[in-house]
């Protein structure tokens, strides 16, 4: 899965990698839970490229908000055209998701459980796929819109610490994974194919991550 992850890069990086008119303004984060809004790229049936700001964890078009709270952080690649909850946004509504790094967890003797910041090899951007949703209550200003990540099986790498990681589209995938007229699963399940083990930088972190209420440069310090 994918639960936690960062964004620090430049907002004019972000707009040259992903082909954007206007550089998104933000604020460096290092450690990003769901529930918050999160940086996200579109693209319109004429092609031309957009960002917004998305809740993530998923709220399914047919959920009305009035009925509690339900929402999904991930949605597995291998499933996602077929379950009633991402099917729709899977073939209609997807996006790319900047990050320059995602966390995960490694299970320890002890029962602690050793936090791993995970970087591409190169220092560029990770595009994570993503799937979004317009939800709305009595009214439109009620309306909400929400996200998932996409995830596919762990690389060779990252086994070890789990056995799920982001989908992670490559730049001349780009255009792709956005394009609406594109639904059927097979014309994009090579997209799915886990990152390269060579591609990603991977090292220990303090477990200063382990609290969303910090987010500094400290959280991606190597450790040990």
């Amino acid at each position: 899965m994918c639960g936690r992850f960062g964004l620090w890069a430049n907002s004019r990086q972000v707009a040259l990698d992903f082909g954007l008119d206007a550089a998104p303004a933000f604020a460096p984060r290092y450690n990003i839970n769901p529930s918050r809004k999160i940086l996200a790229v579109g693209q319109s049936k004429e092609g031309e490229r957009s960002f917004s700001w998305l809740l993530w964890g998923l709220k399914p078009h047919w959920f009305k908000q009035d009925k509690g709270d339900y929402k999904m952080i991930n949605a597995r690649a291998e499933t996602m055209f077929d379950k009633p909850a991402f099917r729709a946004a899977a073939r209609k509504r997807r996006c790319l998701i900047p990050a320059s790094c995602f966390y995960e967890w490694q299970k320890q003797d002890q029962g602690a459980r050793q936090p791993y910041c995970i970087r591409p090899g190169k220092g560029d951007l990770f595009a994570f796929a993503g799937i979004w949703e317009y939800t709305e209550a009595s009214g439109p200003e009620d309306a909400s819109f929400t996200c998932a990540i996409v995830t596919t099986r762990a690389s060779e790498a990252l086994q070890p610490l789990h056995n799920r990681m982001p989908v992670i589209i490559s730049r001349d995938s780009y255009g792709l994974w956005l394009d609406k007229s594109v639904q059927e699963p097979r014309f994009l399940k090579a997209l799915f194919e886990p990152a390269a083990s060579l591609s990603l930088r991977i090292y220990k972190v303090g477990f200063m991550v382990n609290n969303p209420a910090n987010d500094s440069e400290d959280i991606i310090r190597p450790v040990g």
